[in-house]
């Protein structure tokens, strides 16, 4: 498919067929809807005649806090048709720790200082306290239902609602054409790592995106018959770009799904791609061991994964084990050799960095030293399943204009082969943090964006092996607590997903110790902690040839969870620290 061919994201959304399906909110086989771009277009254009109506202008700021699916979408398309500048923010639920939700989401609210904060009619009151506006702002409810559009804003009088209807009159009539946009305004502000808590929202231009999506879709080789399936959030940078401006520009059909649904029944996936024939699909790591070992193999054969030509794991790192079994598990049900992708993306970077080429066997393996990797920081290539060794998946090739360095903590370049941190440069690259140059100025130096992952090139491809901050050092050696999560995670009282390895300092030994908080399946396992802990210091100790001398086993849900679904490490950290005052918790 050609380069793109647009100067604005609403001009692609004008040129869609009317015709041709855009989005189906599915729920079950016999439960979905589906609007086509026609449909869309006009719901989206019936939204924006109603943000103007609440006062919204060209470069104001929208806020949705809405349940996942086809409403948000046309909230969301509508502000960009009014030239505002809309941000998803997750909608609360109960895997996410309350009192950090309402943290954040004051935070943000109050940074992006929006003309219109969208909530929908069961936004929870005990929230809605928590939503900062400013002056002039107003907080507008919208129903669930995709034909309920925009309410009163909270407290509207008579002459207010007149002046709602006079500039909706005005869009209507083309007085203001949101065909005219500038390519270099803000299309939308997405946050970084999904989370409220972190406050750092990224404007993106419209002209940033589009460059995106051309060196992607090229990257896919994608085609009009392309179909994309997607439960990730539309907060997130993996949703909101891959599974909704992709398919918007491209006009091709997305079957989305909840998170919440999914979650709770992750085998619905494969029924989803299965009735539809989705090619497309983009998850983060844990969900390729999340899906097998939620589906009963007497239920696989039930699904057909014939139509995919690319599942793409975009989470850092990539896991070769996760990989595998995700693999071993769906391989006889059509799921293709080369079906299983990789991807380093970011909200800073619009998405992708870089991509797997597909048609090849999956991304590329590297067996390296494992004395070298954490001793040196540096890798030495040997055998296949050596002793001593350790894994790596690449996360694929540059996309087409961008540029990565490795460089050690004193910012000096490092050569191939040697593990520090990776900065990014592209054409696509964030200009900074909405309204917090601090935050700026620390990650943006001489055009360069410091990431704080870690990783190293190794012929031509880039390989993640983790975060800066979440480093554990003991005795000299660097350890990575994705490599001892992934290894607790593997008994069978575990619950996927629910491991996190941190290193705390312990002053009688001069040097950091690992500590290891994991949630067992069901609390009536904690009865056989002493065992359990027994058995996840063996299998680190025979995986990694270290100890773990603390654990922490947890009931179901003790663990924070950002609202991107991740472990939280340093709420998490903090949460111990008040049920554990012995340890000294920083």
């Amino acid at each position: 498919m050609a380069g793109v061919p647009y100067k604005t994201l609403i001009d692609a959304l004008h040129a869609a067929p009317a015709e041709r399906p855009f989005v189906t909110e599915w729920v079950n086989e016999d439960e979905q809807e589906t609007v086509t771009f026609g449909e869309f277009r006009a719901r989206a254009r019936a939204q924006a005649a109603r943000l103007r109506a609440h006062g919204v202008e060209p470069g104001d700021r929208v806020v949705i806090i809405m349940p996942q699916g086809i409403a948000a979408m046309t909230v969301f398309a509508g502000a960009m048709l009014a030239a505002a500048a809309p941000a998803f923010i997750a909608y609360p639920n109960d895997k996410v720790e309350a009192a950090k939700y309402r943290s954040g989401l004051a935070g943000v609210t109050a940074n992006l200082k929006a003309k219109v904060v969208v909530i929908d009619d069961e936004f929870p009151e005990e929230m809605r306290e928590h939503v900062r506006v400013g002056d002039g702002s107003v907080v507008v409810r919208a129903g669930r239902k995709d034909e309920d559009e925009l309410g009163d804003s909270d407290g509207s009088d008579s002459a207010n609602l007149d002046s709602q209807k006079s500039a909706s009159r005005k869009f209507d009539s083309q007085e203001f054409d949101p065909r005219q946009i500038d390519s270099g305004s803000v299309a939308f502000i997405q946050h970084s790592a999904g989370t409220t808590g972190l406050q750092k929202g990224v404007a993106l231009t419209h002209a940033a995106v589009l460059r995106q999506l051309d060196h992607l879709a090229k990257a896919l080789s994608i085609e009009s018959r392309d179909r994309i399936y997607s439960w990730l959030p539309l907060y997130h940078d993996m949703g909101l770009i891959a599974c909704f401006m992709l398919p918007m520009v491209y006009h091709l059909p997305l079957v989305m799904q909840s998170p919440i649904d999914w979650v709770m029944v992750p085998e619905t996936m494969l029924a989803a791609i299965s009735q539809h024939k989705c090619t497309l699909a983009w998850m983060p790591n844990f969900a390729f061991q999340f899906i097998p070992r939620r589906t009963r193999p007497d239920r696989r054969a039930e699904y057909d994964l014939s139509s995919v030509r690319a599942l793409i794991n975009c989470s850092e790192p990539v896991r070769a084990r996760s990989m595998r079994e995700f693999e071993e598990a769906f391989a006889g049900i059509g799921l293709k050799s080369d079906a299983l992708q990789s991807s380093y993306a970011m909200a800073e970077n619009v998405f992708a960095v870089t991509q797997s080429p597909l048609g090849a066997q999956g991304p590329p393996r590297l067996w390296a030293d494992a004395k070298e990797f954490r001793g040196a920081a540096r890798i030495r290539e040997v055998q296949e399943q050596a002793a001593q060794s350790v894994e790596f998946v690449s996360s694929g090739r540059l996309l087409p204009n961008h540029e990565i360095r490795i460089v050690a903590d004193d910012g000096k370049q490092l050569e191939d082969g040697r593990v520090g941190e990776i900065l990014v440069k592209s054409d696509c690259l964030f200009e900074g943090y909405y309204n917090r140059p601090d935050l700026t100025a620390e990650a943006i130096v001489a055009g360069w964006y410091h990431t704080g992952d870690l990783g190293f090139c190794w012929e031509q491809e880039l390989y993640v092996v983790g975060r800066k901050k979440d480093l554990i050092i003991v005795g000299g050696e660097n350890l990575y607590p994705q490599d001892i999560e992934e290894i607790a995670g593997r008994h069978a009282a575990v619950h996927d997903g629910r491991v996190i390895a941190m290193g705390l300092y312990n002053p009688s030994l001069g040097t950091e110790e690992i500590v290891v908080v994991a949630e067992v399946e069901n609390e009536a396992l904690l009865d056989k902690a002493e065992q359990i802990e027994r058995e996840i210091r063996e299998q680190v100790a025979a995986g990694m040839g270290v100890t773990v001398p603390t654990i922490f086993l947890k009931p179901p849900k003790w663990i924070v969870k950002s609202t991107a679904g991740k472990a939280a490490r340093s709420s998490t950290l903090e949460k111990l620290g008040r049920e554990h005052p012995e340890w000294e918790v920083d």
